[in-house]
Formats: C-alpha cells, structure tokens, sequence
C-alpha cells in the first residue's frame, strides 16, 4: 500500500558537504573589518585625515597600539602582512624633512620597539620598513607622515598576491592590536 509519498526522494538526504563552513570549491577570504567602509559607502579619509582622526579615538576604535608624546603607533587598516604597523607624528605633516628632531627621534624609537614586540608576539622573521612621501611615490594618505613596519616570515609569500590581488590574513585586526598592545612596554 502506498500512503501517497515518492519513497526515493526520501531516500536522498542532503549530505554534510552541502552545508556553511564545509570547504568546496570556492576559496574566501574574510575581511569583516570593510564592512565599516561598506555601510559607510566611502573610504574613510575621504572626508578626513585618518592619522589625525585616530588618536582622538580610543585605542580600540582608532587600532592604537602604543602612544608617545609626538608620535603613536597603530595598525594598518589595509595591511600586507598580520601585524603591518604605522608610526606616525601627531602633527600633520606629509614629509619626513618636516619633521622636528623630537618627532624624527620618537618615530625611530617606536620603529624598533615595534620591531622588537613584533618579534616577540608573532616570531616573524624580518621586516620591511618605509615611507612613501607623496602619491606619486605611492603613499595613500600623502598629507600625513606615516612609517610602514611590516613583519615578515620566509612562508608570507605565496600565488595569492600575484595571481588573485589577494592577501590571505590569518587574524582580526582587533585580536593583533590587543596582542600588541598587551606585548608594548609601558
């Protein structure tokens, strides 16, 4: 006797790999800190300086990892590697020859702490350090002086970059500035 029902299409269930989060063939990249510039409809030094507008901030809302009298140090919003931090003047400036001793002397001396703390927190192998002064040597916010500090690992680089314009992140900007300012000498 048959109740009405299609017996074989109870007998396929839809199997496990169907579901969120089970890897096919599709590769994603997560980047949940954009969504802010998404809703938002702009980058955000359209309107503003970003360098500017950090420190006024908390150090959570601005990605502040350690402050100095003339100087600060913050993550990068777009970075190459975990752990790309910017040390910038509070003045601003957009170049390294308008900088005043105190500032020239504080930002080399957040470059190597961070440069040390990096070391200790992330044990990266090396470093790139600069600054691009001015669009046309490919600062993206040329009004402001800002040193890149990004960490390195000889396994960094892989097809990514090249082939897909893609950098893979492995952590949330938010977990890698609390670690770093945890890790930061007071």
């Amino acid at each position: 006797m048959s109740d009405g029902r299609d017996t074989d299409a109870d007998a396929s269930v839809t199997g496990s790999d169907a579901f969120a989060g089970v890897p096919d063939e599709f590769q994603r990249l997560w980047t949940p800190h954009r969504m802010a510039y998404i809703q938002a409809g702009r980058e955000p030094h359209h309107e503003e300086c970003p360098f500017c507008a950090a420190p006024e901030k908390s150090d959570e809302d601005g990605l502040i990892v350690a402050r100095g009298r003339t100087a600060y140090v913050l993550l990068n919003l777009f970075p190459y590697n975990s752990g790309h931090l910017l040390v910038c003047p509070y003045r601003h400036i957009s170049t390294y020859d308008q900088a005043t001793p105190e500032e020239v002397a504080e930002i080399g001396a957040l470059t190597q702490v961070g440069m040390r703390v990096l070391r200790e927190t992330s044990r990266c192998e090396g470093f790139n350090l600069g600054m691009n002064q001015g669009a046309v040597a490919g600062a993206g916010v040329d009004g402001h002086l800002h040193q890149h500090i990004v960490p390195r690992w000889s396994s960094d680089a892989n097809f990514f970059p090249i082939v897909a314009k893609t950098k893979a992140l492995p952590q949330l900007l938010g977990d890698v500035r609390h670690t770093l300012a945890e890790a930061w000498p007071h």
